[in-house]
Formats: C-alpha cells, structure tokens, sequence
C-alpha cells in the first residue's frame, strides 16, 4: 500500500518537488533556532567563504538544497526506472567504475551528504549490487518509507551494528559495491579524531578497515543537483588506496564539497562527541557570520 501510493505520486514532475522544498527548507529553519545556528556555525567555520556576502548567499542557497534533500526522496526512491533515467545529465567518470566491477574487486563508494546522494545510489544499484550502511531510525514511521524506497530501487541496507558490518564484508568478498557516508560521525569508539574543514571531528575507521581487509576499489562519488528541476550531473572519481586513512577521507569530502558548496548538508552535527569517544578541544570558531 504504501509503495503503491509513494509511485503514484512519484508521478508528479520533479521540479514540483523541489519548489515544495524550498518552502520546507525555510520552514527548517525558521522554525528551529537549534538548525539555523548549526548550519550558520559550521558555514562560517568551514573557511569556504571569502566574504560576509558570499557567505550571506551560501546560507540561502544551503537552506533552499537542503529543502529539497527532504523532498525529492520520493521521486528518486520511487519513480521509474525510464523516468529517472532522463534526469540524468551525466554521470563522468563511470568508466572507472565499469573498469574496477570488471576486474572483479569489490568496490567502496565514499558517498557524503552532498546533492542528491540517493540519486547516485539509484544510479549504481541499478547497475551493480549496491549495500549501503544505513543507521535505522528510531521511528517507525520513516523507517518504513526508507524500507520501502530501497526495496523498489534494488538497494540492500547494512545497518550500523556487528550484522551490517559483517552483511558489508560479505558483498566486497563477492566483488559487489557497498556504499558509505564518509561524512557521518559514528557512535562509540567507532571512529577516530581528524580534522574536517580544520576543525576536529570524529571519523569513521570502517573504510580504511574493509580497503585494507578486502582490497577493495575506492570510488568517491556525489550528484550536484541542476537548477529548475531539470535532473542530476553524477561525478566519480577514484580514490588512492595507499596512504589511506581518515585524514586522507575528510580532505577527499572537502575536495568534493567545493564543487558545490551550496548543496552540502551543511545542518548535520558533525563536530559531535559520541559517547566513549575521546574527547579532543574544539578550535574557536571565526567571528564573523555568526
């Protein structure tokens, strides 16, 4: 019932969507003070801006993407396979991934919170086995949605626990990609500290740990979204396995962010400290733009 009614309204053009999301952008973050200084805090830190005015227009353009993050899911998730298809405008840099499936390597795609994400998932699932690492939300309510969606693009979800790791070595051993988010602090003494954006931040171990186990392919990857709904440009770049740890993945995020600034999730708590984790001292933020 729910998967009929979501493609029913999948239906819908997908620049509907994102008008829709703007408004549910401002609605965020008017209506959370918590959200505004977050995404404010972690712009202004980021160093990305060269100006107040830049930075002045990046919150805007950041609050209106964000928006329709929250909204285009149900297109992405549910439309068809020939409906989405056309809202590709590129996709650079597959041969890359083309070249590694046929060696017969599993691969790990880095895919941060920038753009669509759910677009370049779609993308590969549709292509090759995909599991993704997917922390499970406490309601059920969007967890039901989330279920149904990765159900309907042929995606296989890894929770965050000892079964999803293992489900995750098991899928590289068979030469199939998994998908991470490089950019999401883990829980516990699941991470280490490195710098992001010359601020330190608890980083997630696990793609170092499943490249050096498994030997693994590494492929970054995000899909910038084009203006007036008019669809996706995918980009893949492949990553450098040796010398790789977690320094080496924030700096491969903070590459992919300056491509489009505008479209990262700027609103997520990044700079966190999970419990059990050590706790390290925070720079001070800049002044201005605060």
């Amino acid at each position: 019932m729910i998967t009929s009614s979501l493609k029913l309204l999948a239906r819908l053009p997908l620049s509907w969507f994102h008008r829709a999301g703007v408004a549910v952008g401002w609605l965020m973050y008017w209506g959370s003070p918590t959200y505004a200084k977050r995404v404010k805090e972690n712009l202004s830190a980021s160093g990305i801006c060269s100006s107040e005015r830049q930075y002045r227009a990046l919150i805007k353009e950041t609050v209106r993407e964000t928006g329709k993050t929250a909204t285009e899911w149900v297109k992405v998730r549910f439309a068809s396979d020939a409906n989405m298809s056309c809202f590709i405008a590129a996709a650079r840099g597959w041969t890359l991934v083309d070249n590694a499936h046929r060696r017969g390597k599993g691969i790990i795609f880095l895919l941060p919170h920038l753009g669509s994400f759910q677009v370049v998932m779609r993308y590969i699932a549709r292509r090759m086995p995909l599991t993704a690492l997917y922390r499970l939300p406490k309601q059920r309510f969007p967890r039901s949605f989330y279920l149904a969606g990765s159900r309907n693009v042929g995606l296989s979800l890894a929770y965050t626990d000892l079964s999803g790791v293992q489900k995750i070595y098991k899928a590289l051993a068979r030469g199939e990609g998994v998908a991470l988010p490089p950019d999401q602090a883990p829980n516990s003494r699941g991470g280490v500290w490195a710098n992001f954006f010359d601020r330190p931040a608890y980083t997630m171990t696990l793609p170092k740990k499943l490249q050096h186990a498994t030997g693994a392919e590494l492929i970054a990857a995000y899909s910038e979204r084009l203006n007036g709904g008019k669809g996706f440009r995918l980009e893949f770049q492949s990553v450098e396995a040796e010398n790789f740890d977690e320094r080496a993945l924030n700096r491969i995020v903070e590459d992919l962010v300056r491509h489009c600034p505008g479209q990262y999730l700027w609103s997520y708590n990044r700079y966190k400290v999970p419990r059990k984790s050590e706790v390290k001292r925070r720079k001070p933020l800049p002044s201005y733009g605060a």
